[in-house]
């Protein structure tokens, strides 16, 4: 007769750092270290930034009475686009805003998907900077997409996106990191 009891349940008792091994190649990369620290601050201060860029225009344009100018028929200032436009970048930029939250926690969490949102936001982003700057030359030829500060954010979302958009392609600390 064998010592073992049948019906006795296995021993299930896991090695959380064998789990990270199996789906792993180089699990001593595995960690939020490395370049992915740059990541992660970035994570961290691009909902923050947002804020602090955003947040301030549309409250003074609500506060000072200029979005009444702008969106009133017969005012010298009123283009009849101009309110979808704002209501849209509106939109848009509060999505982006929820998005770098999820974002972050994804981060955190090490989630797998982790790469694949970082990188849609990364190139939404950039096409969303781009699109915003011709959408308003289009409907309004007196403003400059040449300006110091629009030039600046274009500049910014391309050389993040060329350097950001790789590195969570090719690194292996990305893919040793985002398991779960």
């Amino acid at each position: 007769m064998s010592d073992t009891d049948p019906y006795k349940a296995p021993d299930t008792s896991v090695d959380p750092s064998s789990k990270v091994a199996k789906h792993v190649e180089n699990p001593e990369l595995a960690g939020l270290g490395g370049w992915l620290i740059l990541v992660g601050f970035g994570v961290v201060v691009s909902p923050l930034r947002m804020i602090l860029q955003i947040y301030p225009p549309y409250t003074e344009m609500f506060s000072n009475g200029y979005w009444e100018i702008i969106t009133t028929p017969g005012s010298q200032s009123y283009n009849p686009a101009f309110a979808s436009i704002l209501i849209g970048e509106m939109i848009l930029n509060g999505i982006l805003f929820f998005s770098w939250i999820y974002i972050a926690f994804l981060f955190f969490l090490k989630k797998r998907d982790f790469p694949k949102w970082y990188i849609g936001i990364m190139a939404f982003t950039l096409i969303f900077i781009i699109g915003d700057a011709l959408l308003l030359m289009a409907f309004f030829p007196s403003i400059s997409i040449a300006d110091p500060e629009t030039i600046k954010e274009i500049v910014q979302a391309i050389i993040g996106a060329a350097i950001w958009i790789p590195y969570m392609l090719v690194s292996k600390r990305v893919k040793a990191t985002f398991v779960r």
